[in-house]
């Protein structure tokens, strides 16, 4: 997740590196939250349309026109632009984002997670994604769904759409398909990444201190050429006018 913080957005190409030198695989909601969303989307597409084999974007649930008009995209547009020209134009973009990658065949990749609407990768490839974001069904889920940290199976998700699914489903999903992870964002974390379901499910997460004020920091997983991770976090970047000052709760329970 970037969420508009253009300023943590170039700290991240500085400490993961510039493209083309380096390959980009970013998981989704690159709007809404922050105060920059046109930046950093205009930033990410214009680096795609530049590098194509270099940079990949996934879509998230804020890459949408239902989500982007509550949550700030829409405003902001407004504001800069005058008119919504410029959100139609990136909206009907994002329908064309992919909504899952595969690195390697063996790291499969989404914004949210999995679904009880498909079990193979086949039925992911399948899918109608040329679509706004639909309430329910696998497009759905593939950018809601969020690992349950208690029990087993498929349960509600407590955001009111998606699912949350156990660690018996994505040990059956990983096994069904020879993968080794399922990597997504979608949740923020304190320490910008973190392992569930028996290292099953990696959650990364890239707007440090989100919304200006959880304290979070920030990750990017590096994989080499061996799949091998490696975890690089970065704290925020001080935005222009302002000293730099850290918002992290002391550790009273070390």
């Amino acid at each position: 997740d970037i969420h508009g913080q253009f300023s943590d957005l170039m700290e991240l190409f500085e400490l993961g590196g510039k493209a083309p030198e380096t390959n980009y695989l970013f998981l989704g909601d690159y709007v809404d939250r922050g105060y920059y969303s046109v930046e950093c989307v205009t930033l990410l597409v214009a680096l795609k349309v530049r590098y194509p084999a270099r940079i990949t974007l996934l879509r998230g649930n804020h890459e949408s026109r239902q989500i982007t008009q509550i949550y700030g995209f829409y405003d902001e547009c407004l504001k800069k632009y005058g008119n919504a020209g410029v959100w139609k134009l990136f909206t009907d973009l994002f329908d064309y984002f992919p909504v899952a990658a595969l690195v390697e065949g063996q790291m499969f990749c989404c914004h949210g997670g999995l679904s009880p609407y498909f079990d193979t990768l086949d039925h992911v490839r399948l899918l109608d994604r040329m679509v706004e974001v639909p309430s329910e069904g696998p497009l759905c889920d593939l950018l809601w769904s969020d690992p349950r940290e208690y029990g087993q199976g498929w349960g509600t998700s407590p955001r009111g759409t998606g699912h949350i699914f156990g660690p018996d489903v994505s040990e059956q999903f990983c096994h069904a398909n020879g993968l080794n992870t399922v990597a997504r964002a979608h949740q923020m974390v304190m320490d910008g990444f973190s392992w569930t379901h028996d290292q099953k499910v990696l959650t990364v997460f890239s707007a440090p201190n989100y919304c200006y004020r959880c304290g979070n920091r920030a990750c990017i997983m590096e994989v080499d050429e061996h799949l091998k991770q490696t975890f690089l976090q970065f704290d925020r970047a001080p935005r222009k006018g302002e000293p730099y000052t850290t918002r992290y709760a002391p550790d009273y329970f070390d």
